[in-house]
């Protein structure tokens, strides 16, 4: 059964289609704190503003709650109320992306500590470019993949799919480029590494948005493409008209 935005409110019971909303709502809420700590975490770096890094580190454990209080909502619903079908597919759904927010902002923290130690050298600038260029793309999947959740959007889940072959060809690009750098100036290699170590999480961060866009469509169509290929999916299927 594909579902649309409105299957999870035509239950006969008016509070387990409140307790799937607040599911939803809680995700959202946790996936708009983990997208501003991926934007902080990256404005630290290039800003060189070490009391915004700092606070990146200090809200991770907000999103570590945040994912306990969404797991046991969902332990409630499954022990509760069964549900099945495409309701199942939603708190699985939700269980999942919430564990990639968890790890996105696991990936932000990390981000924020090297721009804290890179501030603390005065490395200057070299990577910056790569890291604005790169994080520009991974921000926009993590937002593009929460509205695409939000809204039950499969053609959107296939463009932050698409667009993460994108960032992992300007990952690798920009990695090919700081190691010739390095090789270029033995003195650059310490600050360096920490800017290949920045661009390792944007690209990781882009790998979990991707997941998350797999569970829009796994959510709607009961469709697992997990390791499947964007250019290997049948587009029109996953594109049809919902009814």
């Amino acid at each position: 059964m594909e579902i649309t935005s409105d299957t999870h409110s035509q239950h006969i019971s008016r509070q387990f289609n409140h307790e799937l909303e607040e599911l939803k709502t809680h995700l959202m809420a946790m996936g708009g704190l983990v997208e501003k700590q991926v934007q902080d975490a990256v404005s630290a770096l290039l800003d060189g503003d070490s009391e915004l890094a700092e606070r990146v580190v200090d809200n991770d454990r907000a999103v570590n709650d945040m994912q306990i209080k969404i797991d046991d909502e969902c332990t409630r619903v499954l022990a509760r109320r069964q549900p099945a079908a495409s309701d199942l597919r939603l708190v699985l759904a939700v269980i999942r992306a919430a564990s990639d927010l968890e790890r996105i902002g696991d990936e932000a923290s990390k981000i924020a500590r090297n721009a804290i130690d890179l501030v603390e050298s005065n490395s200057g600038s070299k990577g910056f470019v790569e890291v604005r260029n790169i994080s520009e793309h991974v921000r926009r999947m993590v937002r593009d993949s929460l509205t695409s959740f939000a809204r039950f959007d499969t053609e959107l889940a296939l463009e932050v799919m698409q667009e993460d072959d994108r960032v992992d060809s300007e990952y690798q690009s920009a990695m090919r480029s700081l190691m010739t750098f390095m090789m270029e100036d033995a003195r650059s290699i310490s600050p360096v590494l920490g800017i290949m170590w920045v661009l390792r999480a944007l690209e990781r961060i882009g790998d979990h948005a991707n997941n998350l866009a797999e569970y829009v469509i796994y959510l709607v169509k009961g469709l697992d493409i997990r390791h499947t290929d964007p250019d290997d999916l049948d587009q029109d299927m996953i594109n049809s008209p919902k009814t």
